[in-house]
């Protein structure tokens, strides 16, 4: 930066400081704050100038003292000190009293001046006198200003009997000077008070509007604050509602498998075949693993436990599951089951696995409680990463768009009260989205609903292209 430059930076500095200083004071009032830095500059300059030009008149001056100026001089230099005294009155939050100060001072000054000199003597003050008037009328009022301009008034004619009594010129000439001085200053009187009225019933508008958008505001804030309390009260009523609901579904899925439990003891009771009666034990074992699958189920949707990620054939695992899906569905509901031609190993929870494909069972018993048919089929998927795809169809009475678009949604169901929670789809949707796969449904009024659940394989999970080694043979067999 160049020396120019410099010192524009540099008096930028000056100023912006000079300004921050000057609108620095503690007035209460928003329009005397407003006003203040003006009056402050006025103030400082009737300080400081006067001083310094007596101060050249009395040492640099070569012209002789005339009569009456040493006692001019003390006038002014008094005029002075006032001033820099309103300016401390200023720092301190004094306006109006540092204001009326002033104008008393000018109008002792002004009614001094007309009266040892006339008016003729004092025409060439009345631009700083039209000051005094527009300085009374912004800064401290209408009351003020007429007050200044009654006593402007009467030192005028003063003045005028002054130069009438000195014969300063005709007594008539004389008179119309004093005469257009007067309506002069009244004519600025009258501008200044109505413009200064205008400012401040506008102020007093913007004021009472503020004060009307912060009584807005305040009862905004608290209607807000009403609303997040009746809010807060929904939620938690909500809360008590769904964990309500939850246990209603819980109990829902439990009643499915004491059904189970108990459909597979009585077979046991009534079998004299020990092999029969093995495979009423072993039904009986499935169905409390599938229970406990139930309680992981629980901890599932509420973020706690671990699930058990193993690596299985689907096509093994859903025939295992038919025995219980018959002892489930009951005999007015036919399945079927289509494998694929090959091996389908998937990594996941079995438990979670079983858990959704019971969920769906379970639906489409409700939608099949007068018979029908749940068919189940396995279709691999040449994607990348390779897929395998598992479709639930039953030919019951189907959903409409509008319950389609809302399945997997919590707590959202179509059963009667105490039957279900909406909670089935929604964690089976979650357990399947969080092993990298997703679950979709197609249904239409009378055409039935099929579910299709896309997961990737295993093997394309550890970038292999054939089935993982550690998986037993049962598990991968076909069936």
């Amino acid at each position: 930066m160049n020396r120019v430059g410099w010192m524009q930076y540099a008096i930028g500095r000056v100023w912006r400081s000079l300004g921050d200083w000057l609108r620095d004071v503690p007035v209460p009032d928003a329009v005397d704050r407003r006003n203040a830095p003006t009056l402050q500059v006025v103030l400082l300059m009737l300080a400081a100038l006067p001083p310094l030009t007596w101060l050249y008149r009395a040492t640099l001056s070569d012209l002789p003292w005339r009569p009456g100026e040493f006692g001019s001089m003390l006038m002014s230099l008094g005029l002075s000190a006032l001033a820099a005294a309103c300016v401390a009155l200023i720092r301190r939050g004094r306006f109006q009293l540092a204001l009326r100060l002033l104008l008393t001072l000018i109008v002792v000054t002004l009614g001094a001046s007309y009266l040892s000199q006339g008016l003729t003597a004092n025409r060439y003050e009345a631009p700083l006198q039209s000051v005094w008037l527009i300085m009374a009328g912004l800064m401290a009022g209408r009351r003020a200003l007429w007050l200044l301009y009654a006593c402007l008034l009467l030192a005028v004619l003063a003045g005028v009997a002054v130069d009438v009594e000195h014969a300063r010129g005709g007594w008539r000439d004389i008179g119309v000077d004093g005469l257009v001085s007067a309506v002069i200053f009244l004519f600025i009187a009258v501008v200044v008070d109505r413009s200064s009225t205008a400012l401040r019933e506008s102020l007093a508008m913007a004021t009472t509007r503020g004060n009307e958008l912060e009584r807005a505001k305040a009862r905004l804030e608290a209607e807000i604050a009403e609303r997040e309390r009746i809010q807060g009260q929904l939620i938690h009523s909500q809360k008590v509602e769904a964990v309500g609901r939850l246990a209603a579904g819980v109990a829902h899925d439990f009643n499915h498998l004491l059904t189970l439990i108990l459909g597979y003891a009585a077979q046991g009771r009534q079998s004299e075949d020990g092999t029969q009666l093995r495979k009423a034990l072993e039904g009986i074992d499935s169905a409390a693993r599938r229970a406990a699958a139930v309680s992981r189920k629980l901890l599932t949707f509420s973020h706690r436990g671990e699930a058990a990620i193993e690596i299985f054939d689907v096509n093994a695992a859903l025939a295992e599951m038919q025995p219980m899906l018959r002892q489930l569905l009951g005999p007015r509901v036919q399945i079927g089951f289509e494998p694929a031609d090959a091996v389908q190993p998937v990594s996941m929870d079995r438990g979670q696995f079983e858990l959704v494909v019971l969920n769906l069972a379970a639906n489409a018993g409700e939608a099949l409680a007068a018979g029908g048919r749940f068919m189940m089929s396995v279709h691999p998927l040449a994607t990348a990463p390779a897929q395998v795809e598992l479709r639930f169809a039953d030919d019951g009475e189907g959903m409409d768009e509008a319950v389609r678009q809302r399945i997997f949604e919590p707590f959202f169901t179509t059963r009667p009260a105490g039957r279900g929670t909406g909670l089935g789809l929604a964690v089976a949707a979650d357990v399947i989205a969080a092993r990298g796969g997703s679950i979709e449904a197609d249904s239409a009024p009378g055409r039935g609903t099929t579910f299709r659940i896309r997961l990737v394989l295993a093997a394309a999970e550890l970038g292999g292209s054939h089935a993982p080694e550690g998986v037993a043979a049962s598990t991968l067999e076909k069936r």
